[in-house]
C-alpha cells in the first residue's frame, strides 16, 4: 500500500544525509543513515566492490563531490516500513556519473538505510 506523501518527504530527508556526504566528501552525514551492516555492491572504474559499508565511507572521505557536482533524489516507493530511493549523481570527484539505489526500512521510527547498490556510467569509467 503507497504511503503518504509525508512519508515520502522523510524519506527523501533521510537520503539527503547521503548526498550532502557525498557533495562534502564527508561521511558524518551518511553515517547518520546506514546502519552498521548496511551492505554495497556496484563496479567503480571495472572493478567490483561488495560487502561492508565502510568502502563507501572510505571513498567519500578521500574524494569530494567537487564544485560541478550535481544530484537528484528520486524516491520510488515507500510502503509503510520499507522504501526504494534512487539518487542520481554527476560529476563525482569531477569525472563520475552514478545511478544509486538505496533501500531503506523504518527502524524505531527512523529511515535506515540497509544497502546500497550502483551503476558507474559507462562513459565515466577510467581503464
Amino acid at each position: 500500500m503507497r504511503d503518504k506523501i509525508a512519508e515520502y518527504e522523510a524519506v527523501e530527508q533521510a537520503a539527503m544525509k547521503f548526498v550532502r556526504s557525498v557533495a562534502e566528501g564527508n561521511s558524518k552525514y551518511a553515517r547518520e543513515l546506514f546502519t552498521d551492516e548496511a551492505v554495497l555492491f556496484g563496479y567503480l572504474d571495472g572493478e567490483l566492490e561488495h560487502g561492508s559499508i565502510e568502502q563507501f565511507y572510505r571513498n567519500v572521505d578521500s574524494v569530494g563531490g567537487g564544485e560541478n557536482f550535481r544530484a537528484r533524489v528520486d524516491v520510488v516507493d515507500v510502503e509503510e516500513s520499507l522504501a526504494v530511493v534512487r539518487v542520481l549523481e554527476e560529476g563525482w570527484g569531477g569525472r563520475i556519473d552514478f545511478t544509486d539505489y538505496l533501500l531503506l526500512l523504518k527502524m524505531n521510527g527512523e529511515w535506515k538505510c540497509v544497502a546500497k547498490a550502483y551503476n558507474q556510467n559507462s562513459d565515466t569509467v577510467r581503464k
